[in-house]
């Protein structure tokens, strides 16, 4: 795939008249009107997506991307890049956080390898690696041209994947050591916000380590001369040139899985930071892209918010969670079983002796 190509995909919009058919089932059920809160703007939004009034949500996948960032030499993470290839494995085994929470609940995990820094191959761990890891971007851009379209066209690849499995409602997670200071940074250089009221302390930085961090995204937004006012001018060329710049390889691979995700109208849960500002980044490269996300959780880091807001995503989850690997969107899954179970078998107005609420709001 060319740059060209990524860029001109089209995403066509969802049904908005299955969106307001749904909202009627929903006022139908023997309940307040929009009793469910956020819930049933998410059962419209999905069936909206998925072209049925009548959404299905039964075979859900948590899509986990997996790569090294070189910027991590600057010492802004506490602990070094072998860590990403020890929880990788973790992963591949279903012995890592998300796999031990999830446990016995349906939902499908593949774990994919798209830039660890490893000579392994690791069991259980689907290979599409496009290098071991990025450069440190305070000496060159952190991936070539080349490297982040076959990291988008790789994601996109794994939707497909997903889709011919028959999963109906998806779920990113990513691992990466350095990955909240590439995801801050790409977020600093499309927003045009500064570093020092943006980056967190990711897995556990010190005071001293956190100003070392924000150091770095601020020399790095100067040195590659990412400049927010060009963004008016071409948004998709220019978030293309800044995940090149700044980004990591489970980012670009995390955007191309929605895009590819929603070229096949397939809803996204996005996790936290790091799917987030993947999810922008997607949006900017292929606008459309937003219309096929559900947040799951606010995040402990800053940006995560700020991410949030500029794709018009609210999110259901208030947990304060930093842990990573599709965590906290998997925690969203069995919310939204619970409110399609009532929207699918709940008693209407119709079969008891209640009157029906009326909606004044339209």
């Amino acid at each position: 795939m060319t740059k060209d190509e990524l860029l001109k995909i089209r995403i066509e919009r969802p049904d908005q008249n299955i969106h307001d058919e749904t909202k009627r089932n929903l006022d139908r059920l023997a309940k307040p009107i929009d009793g469910l809160g956020d819930f049933e703007e998410a059962i419209a939004k999905i069936a909206a997506i998925q072209g049925t009034a009548w959404p299905h949500v039964g075979n859900k996948a948590l899509v986990i991307f997996c790569a090294d960032n070189g910027i991590v030499e600057e010492g802004v993470s506490q602990t070094d890049q072998s860590v990403t290839a020890s929880v990788a494995a973790l992963m591949g085994e279903n012995k890592s956080s998300v796999g031990i929470m999830t446990g016995d609940y349906p939902c499908t995990i593949y774990t994919v390898d798209v830039g660890i820094d490893t000579e392994e191959k690791l069991d259980g761990v689907i290979d599409m690696r496009v290098s071991r890891g990025t450069a440190n971007f305070l000496k060159a851009p952190a991936m070539t041209e080349d490297a982040c379209l076959q990291a988008i066209e790789n994601g996109m690849e794994m939707a497909m994947r997903c889709h011919k499995a028959g999963h109906d409602l998806l779920a990113t997670g990513e691992m990466g050591i350095g990955n909240t200071t590439t995801s801050t940074a790409l977020y600093c250089a499309l927003t045009g916000e500064l570093p020092v009221s943006v980056a967190g302390r990711g897995a556990g930085l010190s005071d001293a380590g956190l100003a070392r961090k924000i150091r770095v995204i601020d020399r790095a937004i100067r040195l590659h001369t990412l400049d927010t006012a060009l963004v008016s001018e071409k948004p998709a060329e220019y978030a293309f040139r800044a995940l090149c710049c700044v980004g990591g390889l489970d980012i670009a691979a995390l955007a191309g899985f929605m895009i590819g995700a929603a070229t096949l109208k397939i809803p996204v849960v996005v996790d936290g930071l790091i799917s987030a500002v993947a999810a922008m980044t997607a949006a900017m490269l292929v606008p459309g892209t937003e219309n096929v996300l559900l947040a799951s959780h606010e995040g402990r880091e800053h940006g995560v918010h700020g991410a949030l807001r500029r794709l018009g995503l609210t999110s259901f989850i208030r947990g304060n969670l930093a842990l990573g690997e599709g965590t906290g969107a998997v925690m969203l899954f069995p919310l939204l079983d619970m409110a399609l179970r009532l929207y699918d078998s709940g008693t209407k107005f119709a079969d008891t002796s209640i009157g029906q609420y009326e909606r004044y709001d339209r």
